[in-house]
């Protein structure tokens, strides 16, 4: 995975997904250091980054008859039944039982079959990859597929564009796809550093391990960051180019949530709001003339649970 294979994601994917904008905040906004910019990628075709990922697996494959198929915690799904209804495919997504509700329903509503797995992510891929044996259906994986994880780093070729003077991006990790990919693009000309969970941590623990190790996981954001085991694509260059991971408990996630939308009213799920908590909990401090740019990837929640 290399800066090239960015470039040729974004041109493949042209036309198909949203230029997403960006929001400089105010000096002094939430009590942190330095200048701060929000990557409102959340705004994205399906409420997440996803979308490009998947646009750019479908339209560098040959799709059969029987359609794709995924498996996803809801936001890669939600992305492939979009992508999939607008090239004329059919689509079948596995959802885990621990996705809210709300996902499912929406990815139904772009009509795809979804079928619930008792479980987590693990336990829907394990069962989507054998229909997908049994039928021929182009496998769409979240977060370990060559065009997938550039897909997801057209974000970075982006936001260089929008914002070339950035020092450093914050960038939420759940299988590793979309960090992959944005460090495959900046290719440490830009800090990049990881923000995960407390209660999930497949790339802290592939670093510490010096690769991929199986994690148990579970938690807030467990919906749409919770991975037993980071990606091996992402992996080589988010070890590569990624300066550090760092950690977020479960409250600081939620505390963001909450602070997102009461000053900016941004509405961010769990895993789109991970990224900011490194900021308000301390886990990364910026240095008073630094420019930080955090991406906030996923809006696909229940604004109640944050009221």
């Amino acid at each position: 995975m290399d800066r090239e294979a960015v470039r040729l994601a974004s041109a493949r994917i042209a036309g198909y997904v949203r230029r997403t904008p960006v929001l400089e905040l105010e000096p002094g906004a939430f009590g942190v250091p330095g200048r701060l910019t929000l990557k409102l990628e959340l705004l994205q075709h399906t409420g997440s980054f996803k979308a490009r990922g998947a646009f750019s697996k479908m339209l560098a494959s040959e799709v059969a008859e029987a359609g794709v198929i995924a498996a996803s915690g809801g936001n890669f799904g939600l992305a492939v039944a979009y992508a999939a209804h607008t090239l004329g495919h059919r689509a079948k997504i596995f959802v885990p039982s621990n996705s809210p509700k709300v996902k499912a329903d929406r990815i139904r509503s772009f009509g795809a079959e979804v079928k619930i797995v008792e479980g987590y992510y693990d336990e829907a891929l394990e069962e989507s990859r054998g229909r997908a044996e049994e039928t021929g259906a182009l496998v769409m994986h979240a977060f370990d597929q060559p065009e997938v994880v550039a897909g997801q780093g057209t974000i970075g070729a982006e936001l260089s564009e929008q914002v070339p003077d950035a020092d450093t991006v914050l960038v939420a990790i759940g299988g590793g796809g979309r960090i992959g990919g944005i460090a495959a693009w900046y290719e440490s000309r830009t800090r990049i550093v990881g923000v995960e969970p407390e209660t999930s941590t497949c790339m802290s623990s592939a670093f510490a391990a010096g690769e991929p190790v199986d994690v148990v996981y579970g938690g807030y954001a467990a919906d749409s960051l919770g991975n037993k085991r980071a990606g091996t694509i992402a992996f080589a260059v988010v070890s590569k180019h990624v300066e550090r991971v760092v950690l977020v408990p479960d409250d600081a996630i939620l505390d963001a949530q909450r602070r997102l939308w009461d000053s900016v009213r941004v509405f961010a799920e769990p895993g789109g709001a991970t990224s900011f908590a490194a900021l308000l909990a301390g886990v990364y401090v910026p240095e008073p003339d630094e420019h930080v740019v955090v991406l906030v990837c996923g809006a696909n929640g229940d604004l109640a649970a944050i009221s």
